[in-house]
């Protein structure tokens, strides 16, 4: 079994989950007391988000290059960020690492595609829904369709992501606008909806949404489980 390095704190909430749902799937192949091989380096979080809102791309760049050179230091096999929107300084992460990575998007297409699915929504934080990192990878790489809220819906969207669930709040008022974001999408076309940040599932589950939803978080979870044991 290869050991896993994940770039975590992004926020811690959802690193939790990452943590929970790698040690399942690792007791799932090999049963008893077994669990994963893994590095966990914890960012944080107040640091990184105020660089991302401030746009300081630049510098949280270098100190996610700087997580995985410890993570690789460590003895780590391969890297996953546990995060969406910290995806965007994944080309310069590999420029800079002599690992794999693991990208979420395309772990996220590859489930897709095996469903024959063209057009699906994407809910993340503006960030991951409004620039190119994300959707451009999912449009040119796998030939998909990205669909995403209107301008007033990617702000609810978004506060509540940083306003609630990374601290750890979970609001059944959200969760009502959430679903209704939802079923605007599945109304523009959407056949499905990429929950495009690690948080969402905190808050929203398949029985909240009319069509299937890919949940980013356990997907990139199991790809890594996949490849810890890859020959």
């Amino acid at each position: 079994m290869k050991t896993i390095g994940l770039i975590g704190g992004l926020s811690w909430e959802s690193s939790l989950e990452y943590y929970r749902l790698i040690n399942q799937g690792v007791k799932r192949r090999l049963g008893g007391l077994h669990s994963a091989r893994c590095l966990l380096y914890s960012f944080d979080f107040a640091e990184i988000e105020a660089l991302q809102h401030q746009g300081s791309w630049e510098v949280a760049t270098h100190r996610l290059i700087e997580a995985a050179h410890r993570l690789a230091a460590g003895g780590a096999d391969f890297i996953i960020i546990c995060s969406n929107t910290m995806h965007k300084m994944a080309d310069e992460l590999m420029s800079q690492i002599h690992l794999p990575l693991l990208h979420i998007a395309d772990a996220t297409a590859q489930r897709i595609a095996a469903q024959g699915i063209k057009t699906v929504g994407l809910l993340g934080t503006k960030f991951t829904m409004e620039q190119d990192f994300y959707r451009g990878r999912l449009a040119d790489k796998y030939d998909l369709k990205v669909l995403i809220p209107s301008d007033r819906e990617r702000a609810i969207v978004h506060d509540i992501i940083y306003g609630e669930l990374c601290q750890g709040v979970i609001n059944p008022d959200s969760r009502t606008r959430y679903r209704d974001i939802l079923k605007s999408l599945v109304a523009a076309g959407a056949e499905a909806i990429v929950l495009g940040c690690t948080e969402i599932t905190l808050l929203v589950q398949q029985t909240d949404s009319p069509v299937l939803l890919f949940d980013t978080t356990a997907i990139h979870a199991q790809a890594a489980v996949d490849y810890a044991f890859e020959q």
